[in-house]
């Protein structure tokens, strides 16, 4: 069969799609699933009934033995719990069975998951509910259900909740605001779409086995660079080596299999980086289809004798990864509501919505930061490969001036590109998309959609997709307020879109973001500049952010000050975990190896002095003196990082302690590593208990 007809049959063979669906479905069943997705109103049993018949039918017929409800709790990955189809008929006999009642809701215990508090230890019983707009596929022989996971009481305990919920948030307001345009009047649902570009390292499997750190923390906590590294930018975009290539080829067939938009792949910026990219989607869907794509990649690297790793800072000295995440809206009538239009009325649509963002970002960029602040992406944010931790839109020269133009109400003059006139006389004329790509701005427009490029490339997007969502719909709520009973729309329209670029256009930079004269000029702006997650952290449980997120029904309070609790204590545990690490690296293996070199170069100055006193030595006393010195040195430091842990207050606040481990434990980890990466460049290579930093980078 040629590939002509092969990638299509493969495509979506593993997932309970609606073509599928209609093959297996009764057609009565398929209308009342329809109209439920339509509606909102939950499946009836009979239908439920139907349809888990037909997915156990299908599933059977694949190879499934077993069922499961995977769900995506606060731990940021998904779960499972899986059980067979099988059921007892007496005599020793069995059927394989699976009910609608097994499919719409199951029990999995909730008692290890994190809760921040939502519910009590003794409390376990947790409920799983199937996600009808998630269409269920096949993983490792089980039929995979998409689930929500909540408490006993109710309460979302998963992150995909919250984002169906800022999902229709966004949908009701942006209706709203659209059926005041005339021409927007048969739209009746509005739909974010993300595509998630995810990036990651490739290390040889064996290689990875030997470092303690990797295998434990996902990054390595040592390591001095490399003669080279990425200075000579022949990596990114380079010709894909073969070990690499056949993953890559395989990754592709294992998500079209799943049906999963594995759309670009290429080699990224750092040695042994590269990246993967999806064709866009609704972001519910985009969100389900990222935990895939990670889990995904990580078999099937291991298949091929490597590891995929996708922590943000897996190696210092070279870029990290992280996960671009391109979000935009669009209508039930195939309008992006980000796209500059061919008609006046789409133009002025365009700018209430560009305005409606801004304004959002600009009041909420605190809880816009919140949502990528975790450990790992501490180490990328700001380091001349990701953006700043200042948020910021760019939107490109040509768009600003038309900004410019409406702020002052003078006329706009384009001299290069062909130009669209806006429908409301008031405001001037917008171009096509001329913009560039500002690859150091946080949050940028790239021509018909925003780029949010802070997200790191281990975590579940479901959190700044809702946090987006959310900013969004309170902006176009606030739009609808002031314009449904404006005796002069077009009027108020202009006076609004002014009125917004007016005040908060402080939030939108052009500029290089890497350089230090923007922290300053941002300072001079007022914009908050939360550098780490202990900065940030504090801010997500501002009043205005609380009260955001109850109206409109994303997160109840006692939800948003669990997450601030899970958020602040994943925190603490992540640092732990590191420092441990090291030192159980330094006590157990590189204070000995260093030592056994300085005893070994020791021991060669005196078999020279005895075999000839003649003999110069100063090669063998200048490293040993220096490895002395920085062995005694490292002994101190770890004593000091140790005890840091074993000191770690207790009873305190949440925020206490986090800001503890980062101001105390990170730090004192900081000089240990120093030290390490000082001697490792001073020790033999044969007595280094670790791969180097060349051996992972350059051996794939």
């Amino acid at each position: 069969m040629s590939e002509k007809d092969r990638i299509p049959e493969l495509f979506g063979s593993m997932s309970f799609n609606e073509g599928t669906m209609e093959q297996y479905v009764p057609h009565q069943a398929m209308e009342v699933w329809r109209d439920c997705l339509k509606s909102g109103k939950p499946l009836p049993l009979t239908a439920a009934n139907d349809i888990a018949e037909a997915m156990k039918t299908w599933a059977l017929e694949h190879g499934a033995t077993h069922f499961t409800h995977w769900f995506q709790p606060l731990t940021g990955i998904t779960a499972e719990k899986h059980d067979s189809f099988i059921n007892p008929i007496g005599g020793g006999k069995i059927i394989m069975d699976f009910s609608g009642k097994e499919l719409v809701c199951g029990e999995p215990d909730a008692s290890s998951f994190p809760s921040g508090g939502l519910r009590a230890t003794f409390e376990a019983r947790g409920y799983s509910a199937w996600d009808p707009t998630a269409f269920a596929f096949i993983k490792d022989g089980s039929l995979c259900i998409p689930t929500v996971f909540c408490s006993y009481g109710g309460a979302a305990l998963d992150k995909k909740t919250p984002l169906l919920r800022s999902n229709e948030a966004v949908s009701r307001e942006a209706v709203k605001l659209l059926h005041l345009f005339d021409s927007q009047k048969d739209v009746s649902k509005v739909t974010p779409q993300v595509g998630p570009e995810q990036e990651y390292f490739l290390i040889d499997r064996e290689l990875y086995l030997k470092r303690e750190d990797l295998r434990l923390c996902g990054r390595a906590l040592f390591g001095s660079k490399p003669p080279k590294g990425q200075e000579l930018d022949d990596h990114y975009f380079g010709v894909i080596r073969p070990r690499v290539a056949a993953f890559m080829k395989e990754l592709d067939e294992e998500l079209w299999k799943l049906g999963v938009l594995s759309k670009t792949k290429h080699n990224e910026v750092a040695p042994g980086q590269h990246e993967m990219a999806p064709i866009y989607c609704d972001a519910n869907t985009a969100n389900d289809q990222n935990q895939l794509v990670m889990e995904t990649m990580k078999k099937v690297a291991e298949r091929h004798g490597l590891v995929c790793l996708l922590h943000e800072k897996p190696f210092a000295g070279v870029n990290g990864s992280g996960k671009h995440v391109n979000w935009s809206l669009s209508t039930d009538t195939g309008e992006n509501l980000f796209s500059p239009g061919k008609t006046p009325s789409q133009n002025a649509v365009f700018l209430l919505f560009l305005a409606a963002f801004v304004k959002g970002v600009d009041e909420y960029q605190e809880l816009l930061r919140c949502s990528v602040a975790f450990a790992g992406n501490d180490h990328r944010l700001g380091a001349q490969e990701a953006p700043p931790a200042i948020i910021s839109v760019f939107l490109g020269s040509e768009l600003q001036s038309i900004i410019d133009a409406i702020v002052g109400e003078s006329d706009y003059t384009e001299t290069e590109r062909k130009t669209l006139r806006i429908g409301v006389d008031v405001l001037p004329s917008i171009p096509q998309d001329t913009t560039d790509r500002n690859r150091t701005s946080p949050v940028a427009f790239t021509g018909n959609k925003f780029e949010f490029r802070m997200p790191g490339s281990s975590q579940s997007i479901a959190g700044p997709v809702t946090v987006l969502n959310t900013i969004m719909a309170e902006e176009l709520s606030r739009f609808y307020a002031v314009l449904k009973e404006a005796p002069d729309f077009n009027k108020a329209l202009h006076d609004l879109v002014r009125k917004a670029f007016i005040e908060h256009g402080r939030i939108i930079f052009n500029g290089n973001g890497y350089e230090e004269a923007w922290v300053e000029e941002a300072a001079r702006r007022g914009l908050a500049n939360l550098r780490s997650t202990a900065d940030a952290l504090p801010t997500y449980v501002l009043p205005k952010n609380v009260e955001l997120m109850m109206k409109h029904g994303v997160y109840t309070k006692e939800e948003m000050f669990s997450r601030h609790e899970i958020h602040m204590e994943k925190y603490r545990k992540v640092i732990h975990i590191e420092a441990a690490t090291m030192v159980d690296m330094v006590q157990h293996e590189i204070l000995n190896a260093a030592s056994e070199y300085e005893s070994k170069l020791c021991e060669t100055m005196l078999r020279k002095h005895e075999a000839a006193p003649e003999l110069p030595c100063h090669v063998e006393k200048s490293l040993a003196n220096s490895i002395g010195i920085l062995n005694d040195k490292l002994l101190e430091q770890t004593v000091t990082l140790k005890t840091a842990l074993e000191t770690a207050p207790v009873g305190a606040s949440g925020e206490e302690e986090m800001r503890y481990y980062h101001d105390v434990v990170a730090a004192d980890m900081d000089a240990v590593r120093d030290t390490v990466d000082r001697l490792e460049t001073l020790t033999a290579g044969k007595y280094w208990p670790y791969p180097t930093f060349y051996d992972l980078l350059f051996s794939v």
